[in-house]
């Protein structure tokens, strides 16, 4: 009698899912090289915030400068979306990564000579945000080219790590630069970083592709496509609109703590540093969190309560008396920041057709840093005008009680895993 051979039972694999992406080598070397820009990216967020704030002494030039920083992204990144899908997106990511270099250097330069005023400062770094208009698009829909969809949602949490595992460092370096020898230094750092990030994209590997067909129809026709996608689908709808919301209301409390910092709790430069990293770490947690559990968590229903969190702790953070209640706080809100921004992507990106995931990821960036330019501006004004902490406490209540009515009505959204 001929036996049979028993059946083969597949063990489940060890490989943690967190880190699934990273057996994929484009994305290891770039992630490599991300995270040295990174550094220096943080660290002239805060030379930026410091220098404004030394030059005006206003909490409403500090928001004037960082909505002008983000306008280019209100008015060119659903163009920016259509064009990524369109062209290469790795070569899309190289010219973005080099423009936003020159801005770096365009900073230090300023300082070493002596022209720093609020007008130059004002127009760098609107040229910084055209730059990152067009390469935040290309860059988020670039990873599924390089991962796949299976470890898109990994890919997409370790990228969120390393922007806030940097920010642990950067704005502490910076901190202490500035107080060392002035904001000129981070600047300079900054610009020497982004050669990491080149070098990483110029070693990927990529499969060579044919050329792409002239499209048959205009750019303009390609952005109303993605709109109509977008107002089609309730899920991606909601998930917009949350984004929206907390980014005019909700965010403007990360534009505030240079302000809180300096004018209410009477510290300097190097606790400013501090309380960004302590964001930076809860950011870190959540990212870290949700790539191990993305993969079985309901994820619509968990964005809902981080994004309530997010509200209440930004309200909560008006009513801190010290640098110890500021960190705490600030903590919480980088883990809920976090958690439910890294969701959102990794939701629009699973949701989204391939030939249309450019512009949906342009709508996402549109939602998030595009209306910032708002947030800012009334962020700024409220706190010149109420004070920082009832500023705080109206972005953050807006915030809670509309991620509440949200998640109460989105039920599709709710059951999305």
């Amino acid at each position: 009698m001929r036996r049979v051979p028993a059946p083969t039972i597949r063990r489940p694999s060890r490989r943690l899912p967190t880190f699934s992406a990273f057996r994929h080598r484009n994305f290891s070397i770039f992630f490599a090289g991300y995270v040295v820009s990174l550094v220096g990216v943080w660290m002239q967020r805060v030379a930026q915030s410091w220098l404004v704030l030394d030059l005006t002494d206003s909490a409403f030039y500090v928001g004037l400068v960082d909505a002008l920083g983000s306008l280019p992204v209100l008015a060119f990144s659903l163009y920016a979306g259509a064009i990524a899908d369109r062209v290469s997106k790795h070569r899309m990511v190289i010219v973005t990564q080099a423009s936003a270099m020159l801005v770096a250097l365009g900073f230090a330069a300023m300082m070493v000579t002596g022209l720093e005023r609020i007008g130059l400062v004002i127009a760098l770094a609107a040229l910084l945000g055209v730059a990152t208009a067009f390469d935040i698009p290309a860059r988020q829909s670039f990873f599924v080219e390089i991962v796949g969809k299976e470890d898109l949602p990994s890919a997409i949490a370790l990228n969120s790590s390393a922007f806030n595992a940097t920010r642990l460092v950067g704005p502490a370096i910076a901190g202490i630069l500035i107080g060392a020898v002035g904001v000129a230094a981070c600047f300079l750092a900054n610009g020497l970083t982004y050669l990491a990030v080149l070098a990483a994209l110029l070693a990927m590997r990529l499969p060579s592709s044919r050329p792409r067909a002239r499209p048959s129809t205009s750019a303009w026709t390609n952005i109303r496509e993605g709109l109509e996608y977008v107002r089609s689908d309730p899920r991606v709808r909601a998930l917009l609109l949350n984004i929206a919301v907390m980014s005019v209301f909700g965010l403007p409390a990360l534009v505030l703590l240079p302000v809180l910092a300096k004018n209410v709790l009477g510290r300097g430069a190097q606790e400013y540093g501090w309380m960004m990293s302590a964001v930076g770490g809860g950011a870190l947690i959540g990212a870290l969190a949700v790539a191990t559990f993305a993969t079985v968590m309901p994820k619509g229903r968990v964005l809902g309560w981080a994004a309530i969190l997010f509200g209440l702790l930004v309200a909560a953070l008006g009513l801190v008396q010290s640098v110890a209640a500021a960190l705490v706080v600030l903590t919480g809100l980088g883990a809920a920041l976090i958690t439910m921004t890294a969701l959102t992507n990794t939701l629009l990106q699973t949701l989204a057709p391939d030939h249309l995931r450019g512009r949906v990821i342009s709508v996402y960036t549109l939602a998030f840093v595009g209306m910032a330019p708002f947030g800012s501006l009334g962020a700024g004004v409220a706190a010149e005008r109420l004070g920082v902490p009832v500023a705080l406490a109206i972005g953050g209540l807006v915030t809670a009680l509309f991620a509440a009515l949200g998640a109460a009505r989105a039920r599709e959204l709710r059951a999305t895993r």
